[in-house]
């Protein structure tokens, strides 16, 4: 069993064709511009939209362990007490108050991934798993892509790469492409900005690379943080010559972020960035595509 926050349907950027993208809990990473927040804490969450609030107080009194309160106008969650029930958020008659996360058995997660079967196939899609950081729930990962091989499904993981190799390892044989999300070439910025070293991540796309597993890297780009042309050409650098790298992704900072940490009960830190001119990402794109590298902007 294990822990799924979302499952898209019909996603056409996060590997080929038509795909069903299912979204597993749980990130060891804190990146400042995270655009999933929901997906950092490995548990079941409560989302607060204000805007959608009646002031109506049935989630207050549905709560019967007193977890749930109000500060300054804003719901609070008294984690101890709290024992997710989802009483509260099943009170809510506008849907502003609801949890995100909920646990899963395999079989389960298969069968909603079965229904876009005719999809995958007539597009040459299939199933990608996210996050968060999938492979924290490492056994339930595993399972799942067991499952799919059995159905001949095409299969990718949206990873941070940010792991032992052992782990990576022990699902080579089921995993069709990787989608490895790159930050920063420079380690102390990248500790700085995410919280953890840069090192396992450059270590695992080259082992990768030599055992010529299907890559993409997905690069999240930060206004003042991982534009400038020093890390682009070390990016450029470090990519040309792993030949397994099927393509490179440039994903510019999407300000939806700030909604999404505004739903956030526990106040996360809020984003402070900004999306990237059209013109800047161009560049950077015509820069990277001078290393020879199949570069797309957007997945």
């Amino acid at each position: 069993m294990g822990t799924v926050f979302d499952i898209k349907r019909f996603a056409i950027h996060d590997g080929p064709g038509i795909r069903t993208t299912v979204f597993l809990k749980g990130c060891h990473l804190n990146c400042r511009w995270c655009h999933n927040p929901e997906s950092i804490l490995p548990t079941p969450e409560h989302i607060f939209r204000a805007a959608r609030c009646s002031e109506c107080g049935l989630c207050f009194a549905a709560c019967e362990t007193g977890a749930l309160t109000e500060e300054d106008g804003r719901h609070r969650v008294d984690q101890e007490k709290c024992n997710l029930c989802e009483k509260c958020a099943d009170a809510c008659p506008s849907g502003a108050l609801k949890i995100s996360g909920h646990k899963a058995e395999v079989a389960e997660i298969i069968k909603e991934i079965e229904k876009d079967t005719l999809f995958h196939d007539e597009s040459g899609g299939g199933v990608t798993f996210s996050g968060g950081e999938p492979y924290l729930q490492r056994e339930f990962l595993k399972s799942l892509l067991v499952e799919c091989k059995k159905r001949e499904m095409h299969t990718a993981v949206d990873t941070t790469a940010c792991l032992t190799w052992e782990t990576i390892a022990e699902t080579l044989e089921f995993v069709d492409l990787f989608l490895v999300d790159l930050k920063h070439m420079d380690e102390e910025k990248h500790e700085r900005y995410t919280g953890v070293s840069n090192e396992p991540v450059l270590e695992n796309i080259g082992r990768l690379a030599e055992l010529d597993q299907r890559i993409i890297i997905r690069i999240p780009l930060i206004p003042g943080v991982n534009d400038d042309w020093l890390n682009i050409s070390s990016l450029g650098e470090f990519l040309s010559p792993l030949g397994s790298v099927a393509q490179v992704d440039l994903l510019p900072y999407n300000e939806g972020a700030y909604d999404k940490f505004s739903r956030m009960i526990d106040d996360r830190r809020q984003p402070g960035y900004s999306r990237p001119a059209a013109e800047a990402v161009e560049e950077i794109a015509d820069r990277l595509r001078q290393y020879g590298l199949n570069v797309t902007i957007g997945g």
